[in-house]
């Protein structure tokens, strides 16, 4: 019996001695593991900025450049007599929005057409009076007279006009039309509808917002990203974004302006991409994440 139990626990003991041995090559892999994926992907401490070798990540949101973007105000106070929009309505440039009731711009139409009769009475007259003081058949007092006359009539139907088509009313369509009863409000710019306001019945003072008109068809990235990476950066890079709530599709921008001013509390500076193309889909406002392409990609490129 001796003899059977002795190799038995020499056979346990060598086991023991290879399992010990093979347990340090299994550390070693999982610890090369996790440096490889430490070099290829930094994380900012600070900012939660990821970046690669030859690309910068970081978040933004979409926004409208100013020139695409029109809030509609009143230059007249008034009653809101019709509208019928709604938001995200698409309207055209030049369409009618609502219509403003108020006496004033009935009497402004009336003072527009009353000083365009009497300009064309005393035009005819000072013509007249140049011709006889060409005969010398009339003074040069009444020459004078009627030539004050006419230009001075004349200053006040330019006045008028001026005002008529601060409210985007030509003249020329009111004196063919006439005196209209209600101030027509017009889209500025065309696009689609936000922010509405009015209401049929609602009193407008001067400088009101009735609403807003966004026009997508220029989107842009505004994005905020770091010091750090301005030297790798520059105007026609690459960017490539994804919108929230828009799955894993990829879209694609180029950067045309970088701001510069650092902000001193998050170090931070803005820069803005344009979309290459606009999806029907985007919205201002939406959240992003974008990839910047930094200089040395394009430049091995």
């Amino acid at each position: 019996m001796k003899k059977i139990t002795f190799p038995l626990i020499l056979l346990v003991l060598t086991a023991c001695g290879e399992n010990k041995k093979v347990q340090p090559a299994e550390e070693a892999t999982a610890v090369a593991v996790v440096e490889n994926v430490t070099d290829s992907i930094q994380v900012d401490a600070i900012t939660s900025a990821t970046s690669k070798p030859n690309q910068v990540s970081f978040n933004g949101t979409m926004v409208i450049p100013p020139q695409r973007m029109a809030t509609v105000s009143l230059t007249m106070g008034g009653v809101i007599k019709s509208t019928s929009l709604l938001p995200g309505e698409p309207v055209r440039q030049g369409s009618v929005l609502a219509t403003l009731e108020n006496p004033d711009f009935i009497t402004l139409q009336q003072t527009y057409l009353d000083s365009h009769a009497q300009a064309e009475f005393l035009e005819a007259e000072y013509l007249r009076q140049q011709a006889l003081s060409v005969e010398q058949a009339a003074s040069q007092k009444k020459l004078q007279q009627s030539k004050a006359d006419y230009l001075s009539m004349k200053s006040r139907v330019e006045a008028a006009a001026a005002q008529l088509k601060l409210l985007e009313v030509e003249p020329e369509v009111l004196l063919k039309e006439g005196i209209q009863p209600f101030l027509q409000i017009k889209a500025p710019i065309s696009g689609y509808v936000a922010d509405v306001k009015m209401n049929v019945g609602k009193y407008m003072n001067v400088g009101d917002a009735l609403c807003e008109i966004v026009d997508k068809s220029r989107t842009l990235l505004r994005l905020t990203t770091y010091e750090k990476d301005l030297a790798d950066m520059k105007v026609g890079n690459p960017v490539q974004f994804r919108v929230n709530g828009m799955g894993k599709t990829v879209f694609k921008a180029t950067l045309i302006s970088i701001g510069q001013k650092v902000d001193e509390d998050t170090r931070s500076v803005e820069v803005y991409a344009k979309v290459d193309t606009v999806d029907s889909q985007f919205r201002p406002g939406m959240y992003v994440t974008a990839r910047i392409m930094k200089e040395q990609a394009s430049a091995e490129k």
